[in-house]
């Protein structure tokens, strides 16, 4: 999956397949983790919020389902 770099003290990268609604993110101490059934309204909010690691934790942590990949 592509990843655009994004701008956080906790977030290194961040990517999204909206033919299988994941949502991947790449983190600075090299953990990259895909998240499930993501709405693309979650992905924007992510990528527009003024703290990435703020929202990953309100808004995706906890609600949906993960896997670790790397």
């Amino acid at each position: 999956m592509v990843r655009q770099s994004v701008v956080s003290s906790n977030l290194s990268s961040v990517g999204y397949d909206p033919a299988t609604a994941t949502l991947e993110i790449a983190f600075h101490n090299g953990g990259i983790y895909q998240y499930f059934n993501i709405p693309s309204s979650v992905h924007a909010g992510l990528l527009t919020a003024p703290s990435k690691g703020s929202y990953l934790h309100r808004f995706i942590r906890g609600k949906y389902r993960y896997r670790k990949v790397a």
